[in-house]
């Protein structure tokens, strides 16, 4: 049989910087009528900036000169009316422009997120959480602070300097061309700067994604940090990474150093020139004094963008880099897609078959699947056993396609999974995992999770069925106890109870449990099993069980035994001790330790009832 080409999450062909920022631009089509307000109030605050330099002249030889008070008087109250104007509407644009980006951040975090929670697992398979909370955070608000700030500012430095320009050359073409020998040597200190900034400006974006990293791990997994004493480890790492966002930093803004004081002398060098030769235009009576006036004015307003492009294109450099990465998630394609036409899976009896099923994971090797095939009958308790790694969490996880095999089929009730539309099949399941992940809130609302419209009696009986109930009655505010992050407040096995009766909430057709019991006790796992196969037997449920003990799997109408991605033997537990070695090894290894344990806290429980 050929082998496949490994599966991944379709690549992403990268786009350059400069087409992802004008891309992100899109994103201020439904706000368009705040950026065209933003622009109003820039080009009028750019025209009065503009025309000062001329009233200055005014004032100067038609007023000062000419010892006219009444001119003096005029110009200076039409100087005071533009700075009024150009404040105002210097307002106006920063308003709009803040609104209109802060509007673009709402809504590609919106975009963002959505896409994160739909990509498949082998997505996030690959991609480290730090990573991603960056691009929804840093990323987002770089580009936010160039849609709202340095684009228009750029834009407006464009029309200035093409503006002072004309004013320039309209005055004196003479000093604008002396003007203008310096400007190569300007471009060309700012050329090189940002040609040395640039890839700087990726790196740090990417350290800082690796800081929020270990940032993110630290917190999520600080019992662990402490119980194993590696605080000094991890605290190593974080100032390894630190340093290095550390050290770029300060190589961009030794640059910044380097570079603006070299500009800086460029642009005296060039006042000093045009001041020389434009008093020698005056003596020579080419120039009047407030044409020189207004000139110095002019270059110094020219100057001004000058000064913004190098700034604002070092910032604009970072936020293209982000824009980058932004469009890398929003662009990255799930291997799990719900085909065009894709129909609603009815309401299922449970009938499940595997045909000639291969599944390996993204970016691996070796299968971990190969050439499964099965059939499980409505209202069949299925246990997965085999040993770590055998490819038991890849069969259930199939199912409701978390991924998808890359030959052969899934199907229930005889629809291809693929064929379905993935609400309608993910519906009819009920999942429970290993890992019992919560969220802030009551414990009713965690219970109530997959159907928010639950009432209390439908709630209070999941819990129940998950023997849940009891523990959480013992809180002052019972079901509207508030738990914290990831069920902070509860312990292992309260989590697990009612991550179980978050799924028996839905009174799915099939439930899958993932190890579910595996963070309780013997007693309270007998005691859920006893539970489970009331509800599973009064709602004729199919269930696939993996468990590591030997409670979970004896009572099983059918044991799937998984080994290097197969189907080894099927069958009842008696028919495996009989026909299996492998089972009986496995049994030796992995349930031995659990026969006395089991059958003693049975007794106990028996006994209590």
């Amino acid at each position: 049989m050929s082998s496949d080409p490994t599966p991944s999450t379709t690549p992403v062909r990268p786009q350059t910087n400069a087409r992802a920022l004008f891309r992100a631009m899109g994103y201020l089509r439904p706000h368009a009528w705040m950026m065209l307000g933003a622009f109003f109030g820039l080009l009028v605050s750019t025209a009065a900036n503009l025309l000062a330099p001329q009233l200055l002249r005014v004032i100067v030889d038609d007023g000062i000169l000419a010892r006219n008070l009444s001119v003096i008087g005029s110009a200076g109250a039409g100087l005071v009316a533009l700075a009024l104007a150009r404040g105002a509407f210097e307002f106006l644009q920063a308003y709009l422009a803040e609104a209109a980006s802060q509007n673009v951040a709402y809504d590609l975090r919106n975009v963002i997120f959505n896409k994160i929670t739909t990509l498949s697992f082998s997505y996030h398979d690959q991609q480290q959480t730090g990573q991603l909370m960056t691009r929804v955070t840093s990323d987002v608000e770089l580009v936010r602070q160039f849609l709202g700030q340095a684009m228009l500012r750029l834009l407006g430095a464009a029309i200035v300097l093409i503006g002072a320009l004309v004013f320039l050359l309209r005055m004196n073409a003479l000093l604008t061309l002396v003007m203008m020998l310096v400007l190569p040597a300007f471009l060309g200190l700012l050329g090189r700067f940002l040609r040395f900034v640039r890839p700087l400006f990726n790196v740090t974006q990417q350290k800082l994604a690796e800081l929020n990293t270990v940032l993110q791990e630290n917190l999520a997994g600080i019992r662990v940090v402490r119980a194993f004493a590696r605080e000094p480890f991890e605290l190593q790492r974080y100032t390894r990474v630190n340093t290095e966002l550390k050290d770029i930093s300060i190589r961009i803004n030794n640059q910044l150093a380097i570079t603006f004081p070299l500009l800086f002398f460029v642009v005296n060098a060039a006042t000093l020139l045009v001041v020389l030769a434009g008093g020698l235009l005056v003596i020579d009576a080419q120039l009047t004094v407030g044409e020189l006036v207004a000139f110095t004015n002019y270059l110094a307003v020219l100057i001004q963008p000058m000064f913004a492009f190098g700034f604002l294109s070092a910032f604009v450099a970072r936020a293209s880099v982000s824009a980058e990465r932004i469009f890398e998630v929003i662009d990255a394609e799930s291997e799990v897609k719900e085909k065009p036409g894709a129909v609603r899976l009815p309401p299922i009896q449970g009938r499940v078959e595997f045909r000639n099923v291969w599944f390996k994971f993204a970016g691996a090797d070796r299968w971990a699947l190969q050439d499964v095939s099965f059939v499980v009958e409505p209202g069949t308790k299925v246990a997965v056993v085999g040993r770590t790694g055998s490819g038991k969490s890849s069969i259930v996880n199939l199912i409701p396609r978390f991924y998808d095999p890359q030959r052969g089929q899934v199907l229930i009730d005889g629809y291809d999974v693929k064929d379905v539309t993935l609400d309608s099949l993910r519906g009819n399941i009920g999942v429970v995992l290993q890992d019992a992940v919560l969220f802030s809130g009551t414990i009713r609302e965690n219970i109530a999770y997959g159907k928010p419209d639950a009432t209390m009696e439908e709630i209070i009986a999941a819990a129940k069925a998950a023997q849940a109930h009891d523990f959480i009655m013992q809180f002052p505010d019972g079901y509207e106890t508030i738990i914290g992050e990831r069920g902070v407040g509860l312990s292992g096995g309260q989590k697990q109870r009612i991550a179980i009766a978050r799924a028996l909430l839905l009174k799915p057709r099939l439930i899958i449990l993932d190890d579910s019991t595996s963070a309780v006790d013997a007693e309270t796992e007998y005691q859920i099993q006893k539970a489970l196969e009331t509800m599973l037997s009064a709602c004729n449920c199919t269930s696939f069980v993996i468990a590591q003990r030997l409670s979970s799997v004896r009572n099983a109408d059918l044991i799937l035994l998984v080994d290097e991605g197969r189907i080894v033997a099927q069958g009842t537990h008696e028919d495996l001790l009989r026909e299996s070695a492998l089972y009986g090894e496995i049994l030796d290894t992995q349930f031995a330790p659990d026969l006395v344990e089991d059958a003693a806290e049975m007794l106990k429980a028996e006994v209590r009832a």
